[in-house]
């Protein structure tokens, strides 16, 4: 059994850290303000706005205490650690984004049947104050989240909320010249279905990850045949690839010898399939078992 790997760098996470404790009560001065303006006020936007801003916060602590669980080390009893822990961050974030943006869905056709008048003013400057404190949260995790499935979840809450207010902001200017009162519910389902856009795709890759699939950037066949290619191999067969989290991508395989080789043969050969699956697929975690003569299933992927 052979391995390669990537290591992280303590100081950059705790930098990512600093930075989701920032957004954190950024986020949470602004949804305190956005529930009292929208009470006040009366406008659903705004009140939908606040729940948003209220599902970042709790989207961003997920997000902070996953970042602070990878640090742990593994153990006898936890032998990955809390490897998962981002990705499983980035799951519970997507698909409250999604129900949130459902209910919001509700609420505006509600809303929308019966329009009401709404104190435009204070709709107004709370979306200002709301566009200012989730833009300066998004450019704290923007570089991160270019390269992190959790980070970018979090990033995404921060940006579709951002589009959000900048949304209540229009309306407000709308209904305090023109009182176009049913814009507010209007404005309301956009943002719901911007929400479902956003964070579908974030829910799909990270249930792959969950589930163990093949990344869709590796093909499996291509990977089979370039070790079969290899002299001494007869046959490569139980094979599986998967994502353990943002940094390894791991290959287990059976392979099957035309001759009984020596192991430090095998080691040489091991080390040639490592820096090819590296150099071309990113997989920096290969897992051999190596076979001559073994009477067993020579399928190349098999269900165990």
């Amino acid at each position: 059994m052979g391995h390669s790997h990537n290591h992280s760098h303590h100081n950059h996470n705790d930098l990512k850290g600093r930075n989701l404790i920032i957004s954190i009560f950024l986020n949470i001065a602004i949804t305190i303000a956005q529930v009292i303006g929208g009470l006040l006020s009366g406008s659903l936007s705004l009140l939908s706005d606040a729940l948003h801003n209220f599902s970042d916060v709790v989207s961003l602590i997920i997000s902070y205490i996953a970042n602070r669980l990878v640090k742990k080390k593994a153990s006898s009893k936890k032998t990955f650690g809390y490897k998962r822990a981002e990705i499983l961050a980035a799951f519970i974030n997507a698909a409250t984004l999604i129900i949130v943006a459902v209910l919001l869905i509700i609420e505006a056709v509600e809303r929308f049947q019966n329009p009401q008048e709404i104190a435009s003013n204070l709709v107004i400057w709370l979306s200002v104050v709301a566009i200012l404190g989730n833009g300066f949260s998004v450019l704290l995790l923007k570089k991160d989240s270019e390269a992190n499935m959790n980070m970018k979840s979090a990033y995404l809450h921060l940006l579709t909320d951002m589009m959000a207010s900048v949304a209540v902001l229009v309306g407000g200017l709308l209904m305090k010249y023109y009182e176009l009162y049913w814009v507010d519910s209007v404005l309301t389902f956009a943002i719901a279905i911007y929400l479902v856009w956003m964070g579908w795709d974030l829910l799909k890759n990270s249930t792959k990850v969950l589930m163990l699939f093949t990344p869709d950037t590796i093909p499996v066949q291509n990977i089979v045949d370039e070790i079969n290619a290899f002299d001494t191999i007869k046959n490569v067969h139980h094979v599986h690839v998967w994502q353990l989290n943002e940094d390894e991508i791991h290959l287990e395989a059976h392979i099957d010898f035309h001759e009984d080789i020596s192991l430090s043969r095998f080691d040489e050969i091991l080390q040639e399939i490592e820096g090819l699956v590296f150099s071309k697929y990113d997989i920096n975690h290969v897992n051999i078992q190596p076979e001559y003569g073994k009477d067993d299933a020579k399928e190349v992927i098999v269900q165990d």
